[in-house]
């Protein structure tokens, strides 16, 4: 090494992302024993969507009680299904609870990776230094960053312009022309906050949404109370929660002419606030319900039905100067553009920096489409795997159910490496990727979302859905639990001989030492050791407890997208 070079870091295992997939991770890596890995996060705190997502109203359409680690219940959710400052709290709590902390880089965004055909490891360049990997776990998430439409004058709006993703606090809305782009799950939490507020207030709508209403309430003293004392009623509570949608996954995959009955309730709902014809012609979809995401709201159609809201039915075409240009040729005066047009999805920024065994980045590898062994590991990066990966979204229930078994799969994934012994690396074969495509592509043909008549963001540009698991939750749990070797070529570093392989008792990897309050190292067992946010005392469930003093405050109204996060629907 010449003088004046430095060596850089190397550890097992670098998590790409601080979201629910990123600290999922380093959970289950420290209940593994693996305490050799960071977490590299581009901004300067955890959270993920649910950092970068805090426009008023923001929240989740799925109920608290199962939009959260199975391994770190909350017994103290405020509300039914709580706003963005509960569950990004929730998020800092687990980080704090696991001692993840050590682990975080902020201010890490990754710049490039590249695999070391010769050394079987990647080399990472990030916006805080460089350094080495020999496993990569990518958890940036499908809902990260926001998708602009190119708009002819959108560059010489004098106005002030943002993304729901990206909400300016700074700019005060009261009193001014404001146009809202999209009517996707952000626009209609965003519609009746910010309605009593503004002067006027502008609908964009290209597709009317279907919206069902949603059920939201504070949640009592005394449902906090038993569940903190008795947590088999937090178990049954999410357990009927999950139960309820897994039966409901067939009318999605199977039998979409069964969805009418819920048609006739999103219509009913509609009715009850929009007494216009006129008006409730133009919010009436033409397509399927549950094609596109079905959005939950009971604020609205009353926001809408409000003398300063307009709905304009045609979508925005062009923009001259102050005036907002609809396809109809309707004319707006706007002072602030709200665009919720959704996220990079199929398309995802990450993938262009990530390069591959031949050369090739994860995105012309996805050209014509991303797809991936088991949503989890990409054929010609080895050693490399995604959190919520291709077809892995969800339409009706809890992404954090998809996260957790996609975490069993890279626990496994690791104890495997770990057998094989010394420098090697696990690629996915490209026969194996391309049989699980065409396996799942097959099962999505009856799908509501191909069949349906829409064309939703769960589509690529080939007008493939390689965005959403055809199937209920428990099945993808059993598709993920262990890998099978025969699905992966073992590559090893040449004219190396292998190390022999040392098990480590009840799952602790060689040499680890297990961190203060790290989790018994049980994988298998959910709930093993599981850390609990109780008010004001300690875990009642024999792991990590933490007594913040009340794990969430507000309840935020409306509703964000699915167990993802929130975006254009959620997925």
């Amino acid at each position: 090494m010449g003088e004046g070079e430095r060596v850089r870091e190397h550890v097992r295992v670098a998590v790409i992302g601080s979201g629910f997939g990123g600290l999922g991770a380093a959970v289950r890596l420290r209940r593994e024993g693996i305490t050799d890995f960071v977490v590299l996060e581009r901004a300067d705190s955890v959270g993920g969507t649910w950092r970068d997502n805090s426009y008023p109203g923001c929240a989740c359409d799925v109920p608290s009680h199962l939009y959260s680690f199975s391994f770190a219940p909350n017994p103290d959710w405020p509300r039914t299904f709580s706003g963005q400052p509960a569950i990004r709290e929730y998020l800092e709590h687990v980080a704090d609870t696991f001692g993840l902390r050590r682990h975080i880089r902020l201010n890490h965004e990754v710049r490039m990776m590249r695999w070391d055909a010769d050394e079987l490891r990647w080399e990472i360049e990030t916006a805080g230094g460089d350094l080495t990997a020999d496993v990569v776990v990518s958890a940036t998430g499908p809902l990260s960053d926001p998708k602009m439409p190119e708009i002819p004058g959108l560059a010489e709006f004098p106005g002030k312009v943002f993304h729901s993703a990206r909400w300016d606090h700074d700019y005060d809305l009261a009193g001014k022309r404001v146009a809202m782009i999209g009517t996707g799950a952000s626009a209609i939490q965003i519609v009746p906050a910010i309605a009593p507020e503004v002067r006027r207030l502008t609908l964009f709508q290209r597709t009317p949404p279907w919206v069902m209403p949603r059920t939201d309430r504070a949640i009592t003293a005394v449902e906090r109370w038993l569940h903190r004392q008795l947590p088999f009623t937090r178990a049954a509570r999410r357990g009927l929660l999950w139960g309820i949608r897994e039966l409901q996954v067939s009318a999605f995959t199977k039998r979409p002419n069964q969805l009418g009955l819920i048609e006739s309730l999103a219509k009913a709902n509609m009715a009850r606030s929009i007494k216009d014809p006129v008006l409730r012609a133009k919010l009436t979809p033409s397509y399927r319900i549950g094609c596109k995401r079905i959005l939950l709201s009971s604020e609205y159609y009353p926001a809408l039905a409000r003398p300063n809201v307009d709905l304009v039915a045609s979508g925005l075409k062009e923009i001259r100067g102050s005036v907002l240009v609809a396809a109809d040729g309707s004319e707006t005066e706007i002072d602030a553009i709200i665009f919720g047009t959704g996220f990079h999805v199929t398309d995802m920024p990450i993938a262009d920096r990530v390069v591959g065994a031949e050369g090739k980045t994860l995105a012309d590898a996805w050209k014509d489409g991303m797809q991936a062994l088991r949503g989890a590991t990409a054929a010609g990066f080895p050693n490399w795997m995604t959190i919520i990966g291709p077809n892995t979204g969800l339409g009706n229930s809890s992404m954090i159910l998809m996260i957790e078994s996609q975490l069993n799969y890279m626990a496994d994934y690791l104890r495997q490496l770990g057998v094989l012994g010394g420098r090697v690396a696990l690629a996915a074969r490209p026969s194996a990727v391309n049989r699980w495509n065409r396996h799942v592509q097959a099962r999505m043909e009856r799908t509501v979302w191909n069949t349906g008549g829409c064309t939703s963001w769960y589509l690529d540009a080939q007008g493939r859905n390689t965005t959403v698991w055809p199937g209920t939750t428990g099945e993808f749990r059993r598709e993920t639990q262990r890998v099978d070797l025969a699905e992966y070529e073992v590559v090893r570093v040449r004219g190396r001989e292998p190390v022999a392989a040392v098990v480590a008792p009840a799952g602790v990897a060689p040499g680890a030492a297990r961190l203060p309050g790290a989790l018994p190292p049980d994988p298998r067992a959910s709930n093993a050791g599981e850390a609990e946010f109780a008010s004001g005392g300690a875990s009642n469930a024999g792991g990590a407890g933490v007594a913040p003093g009340g794990a969430s405050k507000g309840g935020g109204t409306g509703v964000a997208p699915s167990g993802a996060g929130v975006g254009e629907g959620g997925a």
